[in-house]
């Protein structure tokens, strides 16, 4: 605000009032010609959908088991254990990871209401009381000295975005939006897979520690024989001592799978948010290995692209940094601004409201860099190869996504097969064991047979249990891989303002933005 206007004499009035409505008159004019400019030229890069490189079809297939079949959106399900259903809805609901993300697009629906702000006109109020003394040897004649200033008014700024810098900054914080949206979803992803994981590791090591104290049982009864072969002179010595050492290395791995149990059981505690012991009682309920559905369909790889939300955050990100180029590049054009105060000034209180109080200003202005030693055009260099980093991310997240299925299809069926090969193997080393103690309490073998069928038949027992854990997990890795569990439409997106076109994104300079929206939530996982 200007507080030192000179005083206009009554007799001039008349004719600054028609001065300042001609001023009026031509700053509207330029106004309007301004806004009529707006939009017509928008600098930097016009975004576009880049293409993805994704294989026509999956090299492993898995037969689908329709009987079983659950969807993908809440593919837990499949399983059929109310247990591990129970603890992603926890997870779901009381994690602090989502919660953080769920906070991150608070952050991003903000930032984006403070970039849509800066097209629109800005106003601020004002005022002040000051007690001044100037130095009496500046002035010729007597003045009020010391003196009080009172002032009060408002003054108003609309900068007029005639090349689109401003344009270009909305449109990079909608797709920031929209980008962490589709982390949240990714997190919801990571976390119910890391549930579901842990849950399906911790009923590995219950097998395993069942399957343990089973085997040590029953390496005491082989102890027991060779004490009472010993005793009646039919055994030496070192038949009981080599059967102690195999009972006693078998004891010793139920603590090892009891510590593992125990940091499982912690690490649900952490995912759900609960107690560990709330966690132990809940998981007393159900007893067994998740068993997956026998078979799942995959989908064509293309449904990645829309099923996984880390890709299609991946894409959100390129398009807000390439926004950001032009956002740079109007550095390179002059603002234009229309401009205007109006205040009340006075030094005696009195006449505060008085008409002759009144001080005002408007018209409009520009301003251009027309010299930045070439920090403009570095800024500009900066944008663009931010943007060539974020169309690798997108590439290298897509190859990624397409990896990870086929990673676990490979490890499914490969795992039903070495399932099936133990099982076999299993019933083998059971009898086995059956055959060689009988033949040694007949004397038909020595104690070593003995111990080598009861080591078999334990190692064959506790890779089967490791096996069938293996397959439950590459299940769950497998629904991770195609973006099972985003949840679509669980968060409203707000309107966005850049329109995909497909190929590679390309140089569209001095270009209005073509019109049309982007809604995450009109995207649909892919049918099962």
């Amino acid at each position: 605000m200007n507080f030192c206007h000179p005083p206009i004499s009554s007799t001039k009035g008349n004719a600054r009032l028609r001065l300042s409505r001609k001023g009026a008159i031509r700053a509207v004019f330029v106004f309007c010609v301004a806004a009529l400019l707006q939009g017509c030229v928008i600098v930097g890069v016009d975004y576009q959908l880049p293409s993805a490189q994704v294989p026509d079809a999956w090299t492993m297939s898995l037969k689908s088991d329709t009987s079983r079949r659950s969807s993908l959106e809440k593919w837990w399900r499949g399983f059929g254990d109310p247990v591990l259903d129970q603890l992603i809805e926890k997870t779901r609901s009381a994690n602090p990871t989502l919660k953080i993300a769920s906070q991150n697009i608070a952050v991003a629906r903000a930032q984006r209401g403070a970039a849509k702000s800066l097209v629109l006109p800005n106003a601020n109020a004002g005022g002040s009381i000051s007690r001044n003394r100037s130095s009496e040897s500046l002035f010729a004649a007597p003045v009020p000295n010391p003196s009080s200033l009172y002032a009060a008014g408002f003054d108003a700024g609309w900068e007029i975005d005639i090349f689109g810098g401003l344009q270009r900054n909305i449109e990079s914080a909608d797709a920031n939006l929209e980008a962490s949206i589709e982390d949240y979803r990714d997190t919801l992803v990571t976390l119910f897979a890391e549930t579901a994981l842990n849950y399906a590791e911790y009923r590995t090591l219950e097998e395993r520690i069942r399957l343990a104290i089973a085997n040590a049982k029953s390496q005491q009864d082989s102890v027991d024989l060779t004490q009472t072969r010993l005793d009646a002179g039919l055994a030496p010595r070192i038949d009981v001592t080599q059967a102690i050492t195999n009972l006693e290395r078998t004891k010793a791995v139920v603590p090892a799978l009891k510590t593992e149990l125990a940091l499982a059981n912690n690490r649900l505690a952490s995912l759900t948010a609960e107690s560990p012991a709330n966690i132990s009682r809940l998981l007393r309920k159900s007893r067994g290995i998740p068993n997956p559905p026998r078979g799942y369909s995959a989908g064509i790889p293309a449904d990645l692209l829309r099923a996984r939300p880390d890709v299609r955050s991946a894409e959100r990100q390129l398009a807000a940094q390439t926004a950001r180029i032009g956002v740079a590049e109007s550095d390179l054009y002059p603002r234009f601004t229309l401009l205007g105060d109006f205040s009340l000034q006075t030094i005696n209180s009195g006449n505060f409201f008085d008409s002759a109080s009144r001080a005002y200003s408007f018209g409009p202005a520009f301003q251009w860099q027309i010299f930045s030693a070439g920090r403009i055009r570095n800024n500009i260099r900066s944008e663009e190869a931010r943007t060539e980093q974020a169309l690798d991310n997108y590439e290298n997240t897509v190859l990624l996504a397409v990896e990870e299925v086929e990673n676990s299809m490979a490890s499914i069926a490969n795992g039903w097969d070495r399932v099936a090969i133990l099982g076999r193997a299993d019933a083998a080393a059971r009898e086995t064991v059956d055959l060689v103690k009988d033949n040694y309490q007949n004397g038909l073998v020595d104690f070593q047979r003995v111990l080598d069928a009861e080591r078999t038949k334990f190692t064959t027992e506790d890779d089967l249990a490791v096996s069938r854990g293996t397959v439950s997990q590459s299940y769950v890795s497998l629904y991770k891989a195609l973006g099972g569990g985003s949840e679509v439409e669980l968060i409203p997106v707000p309107e966005a303002s850049v329109k995909a076109k497909g190929g590679l994104f390309g140089v569209n300079k001095a270009k209005p933005v073509d019109g049309g929206d982007i809604d995450p939530n009109t995207e649909s996982n892919p049918s099962p």
